[in-house]
């Protein structure tokens, strides 16, 4: 029975193929003007083309600096944050659910109440540079997804190195111990005002995640419209799943 099962589905997955390959356009026939890459490709914050009237009726193109300027439709200085979380901000969605799968399947294989030792105290100079270093860390971590609308960054390495930050006091202190009520509560607070986020786009401009705030001024802190609120979730959310990876693996079930 299996067996049927697996030809039906394998059956089916090359009849969606074909169905989708048949609606493409032929090799060398799209015209990739009429794509939605060329606008992010041709983006530039430091100058745009322009229309501008001179004598009579004419119009002559021109370049314009649009940096530190109002009144545009994609305000995010980053490009790749234009693409991410701009068009392709429900797929982020779902990267960030498939972290989420991991973080508790690990915490299902591997969680419990006794502490996995390392059978050595850890190093004094780790010891003293950690509590020299975790501020910095996790203020570099905040910086990152605070500012992944103007500069290369955002939610994913900013929460990343959160994660770092607690895996450093767990080498540096075999007593530590992380707080993994308050993680699990903040991935579960930072995933469903993602959602929310996505969903009042939805409300108020008819797809996920669609720009509802003011977009500002190009290159300033707050500017952008939604896209800094979605980094800084995203980054909350996985600092906090990260971190209680970490928190799992170096535990193990009482034998």
């Amino acid at each position: 029975m299996r067996r049927l099962y697996a030809i039906l589905v394998a059956a089916g997955l090359i009849y969606m193929l074909f169905v989708f390959l048949g609606t493409l356009p032929l090799y060398g026939k799209v015209d990739l003007s009429n794509r939605v890459s060329a606008h992010f490709l041709a983006k530039d914050v430091n100058s745009v083309d322009v229309k501008k009237w001179v004598e009579g009726d004419k119009q002559v193109p021109s370049r314009e600096k649009i940096y530190g300027r109002k009144g545009f439709e994609d305000e995010s200085a980053n490009v790749v944050t234009s693409i991410v979380v701009n068009y392709r901000s429900f797929d982020t969605l779902g990267e960030v659910t498939v972290l989420f799968a991991s973080a508790v399947g690990i915490g299902l294989v591997l969680g419990g109440m006794k502490r996995m030792g390392y059978g050595r105290k850890p190093n004094f100079i780790l010891r003293v540079s950690t509590g020299i270093l975790l501020p910095l860390i996790i203020m570099f971590g905040i910086y990152i997804f605070v500012h992944g609308h103007l500069t290369p960054g955002g939610g994913f390495p900013g929460g990343t190195v959160i994660a770092a930050a607690v895996l450093l006091l767990y080498l540096s202190n075999e007593e530590f111990v992380a707080n993994m009520k308050t993680s699990k509560s903040l991935e579960g607070s930072m995933g469903s005002l993602y959602v929310i986020f996505g969903l009042a786009g939805l409300a108020t401009g008819g797809a996920f995640l669609f720009n509802f705030l003011p977009n500002g001024v190009v290159g300033s802190l707050f500017s952008a419209g939604v896209v800094p609120l979605v980094y800084m979730t995203i980054g909350l959310k996985v600092g906090s799943e990260l971190s209680g990876v970490v928190a799992e693996i170096h535990e193990e079930r009482e034998g």
